[in-house]
């Protein structure tokens, strides 16, 4: 015997997932929007030191994206990926004392930063820094 529903019950049934939702985006633009009155509220403040004047006019340029985690949920609210990108580099040079000279230093900025771009893109070290060095092949895919 099959199971069948009646229409009511299924309107009942994603009625009740839409109210859920719905309650639950509905304080999230709340505070999305509140977050974004507050922030006006201080850009609205005239600074006078020079390092107010160069914060408010950055945070100015970038206010349109500066919550963008809280409309997509792709976007993560922290840095934590790029600091866990560095730590390896940190961690070297703690462990080694630093670099003894400028182009040592230089080197492995770009070699860490070609393999963790890799590492991103699903890449090992090895496929990473091949296709960096290919004139052949773009390492960065152009966005569209």
């Amino acid at each position: 015997m099959c199971n069948t529903q009646t229409t009511n019950e299924v309107e009942r049934k994603y009625s009740s997932r839409f109210q859920f939702f719905e309650k639950k985006l509905k304080p999230r633009n709340q505070y999305r929007c509140d977050l974004k009155r507050r922030l006006s509220k201080c850009l609205d403040i005239q600074p006078t030191h020079k390092d107010g004047i160069r914060l408010k006019k950055r945070y100015t340029k970038i206010q349109d994206s500066l919550f963008l985690f809280l409309e997509n949920a792709s976007v993560p609210p922290t840095n934590n990926s790029s600091e866990q990108a560095i730590r390896m580099s940190t961690i070297f040079r703690k462990v080694t004392n630093g670099f003894r000279s400028d182009w040592g230093k230089d080197l492995f900025a770009n070699v860490r930063s070609v393999v963790n771009t890799g590492k991103r893109q699903g890449l090992s070290a090895f496929q990473s820094i091949s296709k960096a060095l290919s004139p052949l092949v773009s390492f960065f895919t152009p966005s569209s």
